[in-house]
């Protein structure tokens, strides 16, 4: 079992907290003693989760990851409100259709949102992020995908590459700083995504996600899990 007693206290940001595995590792994390800043682009339900988790664990935040100013704001009331920041989970992000280049399915519109979620929402939240967990000797995550290790049709799968090279860039640059950086791969999660049209397929919980990230961040300081690729076990993809 892993020993949580070095969590009470610290604070994780987490960005597409609303649902899904970002909710599942704010759940976690709270339980393992951290205290969580909840971020999305709807803030209904990060209320409703926030006050779950209790006024006193959880603070809601308003915030779209392709916005520099709304991250930098997010992070100074952050700091306002639990007097430090020490770990990171840039999970927002979305995949578009079914995203083949050589369909009409998303339209290049629909494209460029994901991108700019994707790719461009991971890279502010950890210039946003960095400078105070690197004070922190922190923790900083990024969610990628099988699809960012298997080429599959169409951008998604690009923007998951970008996630591994972007993931293992932050790792060179701030590992010498005491900073752990993981990338975190889930194969197929039991999403209305995944679910469509793929009724006997396996599938991970969002919760299988979670107990993996929160083995990562309650390591040792001097124990970096780097990578974490995580498949149904009947997933040959």
């Amino acid at each position: 079992m892993t020993d949580h007693k070095g969590a009470e206290g610290k604070v994780l940001f987490i960005t597409g907290a609303s649902m899904g595995i970002g909710a599942a590792v704010a759940r976690h994390a709270v339980q393992a003693g951290y205290r969580v800043v909840l971020t999305a682009r709807s803030l209904d339900r990060l209320e409703v989760l926030a006050a779950e988790l209790g006024q006193e664990k959880a603070l809601a935040l308003k915030v779209d990851v392709t916005e520099w100013t709304e991250l930098e704001a997010a992070v100074q009331a952050t700091l306002e409100r639990f007097g430090r920041l020490d770990a990171a989970f840039a999970n927002a992000g979305f995949t578009a259709g079914t995203g083949r280049y050589a369909s009409g399915d998303p339209t290049p519109n629909e494209w460029r949102d994901m991108i700019l979620t994707n790719v461009l929402g991971a890279a502010l939240t950890a210039r946003a992020t960095l400078p105070e967990i690197v004070k922190a000797r922190g923790h900083f995550f990024l969610v990628g995908s099988v699809a960012g290790r298997v080429a599959n049709p169409g951008p998604y799968s690009a923007t998951k590459w970008a996630i591994s090279g972007m993931g293992d860039s932050i790792r060179k640059e701030v590992s010498g700083q005491g900073v752990r950086v993981t990338i975190v791969e889930p194969g197929r999660v039991d999403t209305e995504f995944w679910r469509n049209g793929r009724p006997d397929a396996a599938f991970l919980h969002e919760d299988d996600v979670a107990r993996a990230v929160l083995y990562a961040l309650t390591q040792p300081e001097h124990v970096a899990i780097n990578e974490l690729l995580i498949r149904p076990t009947t997933q040959d993809v």
